[in-house]
C-alpha cells in the first residue's frame, strides 16, 4: 500500500526524502498475496538448479535474468462485487459490465504526484501496441480511493490525460469502495488531511488482471511494473492464458 500526497515534496519515514507512494506497503496487501493466497513461479526444467524456499516461491540459483514481473496466484480473486459510478454519472456494476471480458482493475487517485498516472499510462501505451480488436476487447477500471474529491467530472477529465480515454472511471461510497478492494487483497485507508493542508490516501499500487474466461483475479502486477512488462502479457491476459 502507497503512501502518497497530494503536495510533491515529501519525506520517507526514516527522514530521507523520496518520491510521493513509494513508501513500505502496508500489512493488508503483503498477507492477502503471500499468505492467504501463495504464489505460482514460472521456472525451467532441471533438478538441480532450483531451490525450494519457506515462502512456497520456487528461486532459481545462478541466474541474472530480471523476475518476471506478474505473479500468476494459485488462488484466483472473485471478483469485487461493486456498483459505482462511471465518468458519465451512470450506474456502473462492474461484474456485470466486465464479464467475460479481460479486464484490468486499479484502485488510486487523481491527485496522486506519480504512481497512479504512471501506472495509467503504461497501461495506455501498452494496449496501444495491440492489435485493434484486442484494444477493444480489454477493459480497464480505475476506482478513486478519493471519492469526496473524484467526482464523475473528475475522473472523466483526469483519465484520458492521465491514460486513455475508453478506461473506466468509478467512484462511489467509500466503504464500499474500501470492502471491494480489500475483496482482492488491497488495503486502502481513508483520505486524510495534514496541518498543511495535503491530503494523503494510501493505497496498495497493485493491478488485478481478471481472465475472460472464468472472470476471476488471477494475476497481479506492483507498482514497478513497466510498459515492455504490459506489452509482453497483455496479449496473453485477452486469452486468459497466464503471461
Amino acid at each position: 500500500m502507497s503512501t502518497e500526497k497530494t503536495s510533491p515534496s515529501q519525506r520517507d519515514g526514516d527522514g530521507t526524502t523520496g518520491r510521493p507512494g513509494r513508501r513500505t506497503p502496508l500489512i493488508v496487501a503483503a498477507v492477502a498475496i503471500v499468505a492467504a493466497l501463495g504464489i505460482t513461479a514460472a521456472v525451467g526444467l532441471g533438478g538441480d538448479d532450483t531451490k525450494d524456499t519457506s515462502s512456497g516461491v520456487v528461486q532459481l540459483e545462478g541466474t541474472t535474468e530480471k523476475a518476471q514481473a506478474a505473479t500468476v496466484l494459485d488462488r484466483p480473486f472473485t471478483k469485487p462485487d461493486l456498483v459505482l459510478t462511471d465518468t458519465k454519472g451512470e450506474t456502473y456494476d462492474l461484474r456485470e459490465r466486465t464479464k467475460g471480458k479481460p479486464t484490468l482493475i486499479y484502485f488510486g487517485y487523481t491527485h496522486c504526484p506519480d504512481v497512479c498516472p504512471l501506472t495509467m499510462s503504461n497501461i495506455a501505451i501498452a494496449k496501444k501496441q495491440l492489435p485493434k480488436a484486442d484494444q477493444e476487447k480489454l477493459q480497464v477500471v480505475f476506482v478513486t480511493t478519493d471519492p469526496e474529491r473524484d467526482t464523475a467530472a473528475s475522473l472523466a477529465k483526469w483519465l484520458p490525460a492521465a491514460g486513455d480515454a475508453t478506461f473506466t472511471g468509478l467512484t462511489g461510497d467509500f466503504s464500499k469502495i474500501q470492502a471491494g478492494a480489500r475483496s482482492i487483497g488491497i488495503g486502502i485507508d481513508p483520505p486524510k488531511k495534514e496541518k498543511d493542508g495535503t491530503v494523503v490516501s494510501m493505497h496498495g499500487a497493485q493491478v488485478v488482471a481478471f481472465s475472460p474466461t472464468t472472470d476471476q483475479g488471477y494475476v497481479l502486477y506492483g507498482e514497478d511494473t513497466t510498459v515492455d512488462d504490459y506489452a509482453k502479457d497483455l496479449p496473453k491476459i485477452i486469452k486468459g492464458e497466464n503471461p
